[in-house]
């Protein structure tokens, strides 16, 4: 089943909110803008996996929670967090 952009943020919302322990309420939008990722991980790839090497479309989503700001990578297959604690989530 796709992905949409309103699920992309929520599944991301919650996910932050689980990993910092927080309500999802307290888990804010900053931005969501479409973009271009360069593989297929959503240049997200976590540590030792492969990808597919072509442009992916989709969603770059910033989040804000606790006064620091926290970017998701999404497109109508997955959703990924980037660069949280110096290291990429598939969600």
């Amino acid at each position: 089943m796709a992905i949409d952009k309103n699920s992309a943020v929520e599944n991301a919302r919650n996910d932050l909110a689980k990993r910092l322990n927080v309500d999802a309420a307290d888990v804010k939008e900053k931005s969501v803008e479409d973009d271009d990722f360069p593989d297929m991980a959503l240049g997200a790839a976590e540590d030792g996996e492969m990808s597919g090497q072509m442009i992916t479309s989709g969603w770059r989503i910033k989040l804000e929670a606790q006064g620091k700001t926290y970017e998701y990578r999404a497109d109508k297959n997955q959703v990924r967090a980037f660069n949280f604690k110096g290291k990429n989530h598939r969600i």
